[in-house]
């Protein structure tokens, strides 16, 4: 796809800055590696629906993540995903420059535009240290997305915060700019900023004033519930990479704890807002980061990106409106329950046949569907399932046949992670042709949309309160699946139970042993859930209907675009969409 007859953005029209070390754009580009980078590109998405004033920066990636490969025993190896910029995005002219532990690390950029449904574009700017004036070392700067070490990871984010500002400055977009970093790994644009505040006023160090102005100018969403998940680095390696004066910058604007640059604080520092992503992160992050103010806005999906053919199809039909505004999906109560099921039945077959093709595996149609894909971690729990076989084989013989797809890659320095993988292909084998279960390898997009369309039930099972939000939910709600899940995250707002889907826990916001929860989970499978299926297929479709109007209606990118344009970006870019 050439997109060079796409002109830049005019200079002065641009307002919002969006930062983020992953974007999902396509399938078969490779700068995203699951759910953060995936909703970075739904956001960009909604953007360029609502036509809002804004770009976009994240790192090219030359290797992307990586290709997983399962063998017999679900042993992951991971295999470079080598794409080719030059084939798919443009390179513009400009050139930036950033300082590297002493060198003057060249950056050059690639353009790639989101368009909307209502015509809205989006530049999307993709920095690249692969260029001949760098040293064999700087050039992989850009090469792998989260690979390498400590000092690697800080290299990125100073390319990613400290590049995008010099990028925007030279495409002459640094104006009345909002910066909204999307997690801390894009902090280090604070410094940025700090610095030209100082030499534009004529100061010699860092000033209540100076902070302030960059406060005025950034905005965060924090997305990890989790401490060991932020981003920390001595402050030895933060003097190596960025330079003593650099780190004297941050040292003098408070950002030194415990000689530790924390990127989360860093982000909050300079921020004049920031957020979790629904409702209960807001209050775990609250807790995490009482210094700060935490607001909550809610993650969404894009429903035009997410939504099968059937459906889309179907809604087109009935609801000509919902591709502009997501919103008019609550009308999906008036569409005929047969058609519904028609609609879930083409996805159904759609997604089997594709699963057929990547696996050879093949599945019945007629029999109750589970799916479960996210990335392979120990607090996503995805063999809570599993933790009584014999059980879940005598619910599959005695109330009604049930089939299993996984799919989710394991960071490739997560060995407990890839434990959870050849977990399952045990708990498969043993399993065996009662309770059928396939891993299908090399989770993407594509195979994404499939599967969230496909299954006939969504499970999510997240240790509490480790789920920031968890967005596949919210997509296989698009598609009429309702979910099966522990109440964390987004589920805590979206779950109505026997009408949007069905919990696990019932024990609302306490921390529910693994015993409980999976006593929950079978007891839910036994007698509701699996009768309901196969006893009672209208009241099941009711489900699936409901999960649509008021779960794929509300949790959608549009809605969350808005929150961000009202609530955080300002009257300034509220003015520009109207």
């Amino acid at each position: 796809m050439q997109l060079q007859d796409t002109p830049p953005s005019v200079k002065g029209q641009i307002q919002i800055a969006y930062f983020s070390m992953e974007i999902g754009l396509e399938s078969q580009i490779p700068t995203y590696s699951g759910g953060l980078g995936v909703l970075a590109g739904d956001t960009l998405r909604a953007a360029a629906d609502m036509e809002l004033p804004l770009v976009a920066v994240s790192l090219v990636y030359r290797e992307g993540y990586f290709h997983q490969v399962l063998d017999a025993r679900g042993s992951q190896t991971e295999v470079p995903f080598v794409w080719h910029p030059e084939e798919v995005v443009e390179l513009l002219p400009q050139r930036v420059t950033v300082p590297i532990e002493g060198r003057q690390v060249q950056i050059a950029v690639w353009r790639y535009v989101v368009q909307g449904v209502t015509g809205g574009k989006i530049d999307v700017y993709l920095l690249d240290t692969d260029v001949p004036e760098n040293t064999p070392g700087d050039r992989a700067l850009t090469s792998r997305l989260y690979g390498g070490d400590q000092r690697y990871r800080l290299c990125q984010e100073a390319l990613l915060g400290l590049g995008g500002v010099e990028l925007l400055h030279e495409l002459g977009h640094d104006g009345n700019l909002v910066h909204h970093m999307n997690e801390g790994h894009s902090a280090l644009l604070a410094l940025g900023l700090l610095e030209r505040e100082i030499n534009n006023g004529g100061a010699a160090a860092v000033t209540d004033a100076s902070v302030a102005a960059v406060r005025g100018k950034c905005v965060f969403t924090t997305h990890t519930p989790v401490a060991a998940g932020h981003d920390k680095f001595p402050w030895s390696l933060v003097r190596q990479v960025l330079g003593d004066a650099r780190a004297e910058t941050l040292c003098a604007a408070g950002c030194c704890e415990n000689d530790t640059l924390n990127m989360t604080a860093l982000a909050l520092r300079f921020s004049h807002y920031a957020n979790g992503v629904a409702l209960r992160h807001e209050e775990v992050s609250q807790i995490m980061f009482p210094a700060y103010q935490i607001r909550a806005i809610t993650n969404g999906v894009h429903g035009v990106t997410w939504t099968s053919d059937p459906f889309a199809q179907l809604f087109d039909k009935h609801i000509p409106e919902w591709r502009v505004d997501n919103e008019y999906l609550r009308y999906a109560l008036s569409i005929p329950l047969k058609e519904i099921q028609e609609a879930h039945a083409q996805a159904k077959q759609a997604m089997l046949a594709e699963i057929t093709r990547r696996t050879g595996r093949y599945f019945n149609d007629t029999i109750l569907t589970l799916g479960f894909a996210r990335r392979a971690t120990p607090y996503k729990r995805a063999g809570l399932l599993f933790a009584d076989l014999e059980r879940l084989k005598s619910i599959a013989r005695s109330v009604g046949p049930m089939q299993i797809i996984y799919a989710g890659k394991a960071h490739p320095a997560d060995e407990p992670g890839k434990d959870i993988i050849r977990e399952i292909y045990r708990a498969a084998e043993q399993l065996g042709d009662t309770v059928p279960v396939v891993y299908i390898p090399d989770y993407d997009m594509d195979l994404a949309k499939y599967l969230v369309s496909g299954v006939d039930i969504w499970l999510n099972t997240p240790q509490k309160p480790h789920e920031a939000s968890g967005t596949s939910g919210m997509k296989a709600a698009l598609n009429g699946v309702p979910s099966f899940s522990v109440r964390d995250g987004w589920w805590v707002e979206g779950h109505i139970e026997g009408v949007t889907g069905w919990s696990i826990d019932d024990f609302g916001d306490t921390s529910d042993s693994v015993a409980q929860e999976s006593t929950f989970l079978y007891r839910k499978l036994e007698r509701l859930i699996v009768p309901l299926f196969y006893n009672k297929p209208v009241a099941f479709s009711r489900v699936m209907r409901s999960a649509i109007a008021l779960n794929g209606s509300f949790f959608n990118a549009q809605r969350m675009a808005s929150q961000y344009r009202n609530s955080a970006y300002g009257k300034g870019a509220a003015g520009r969409v109207g």
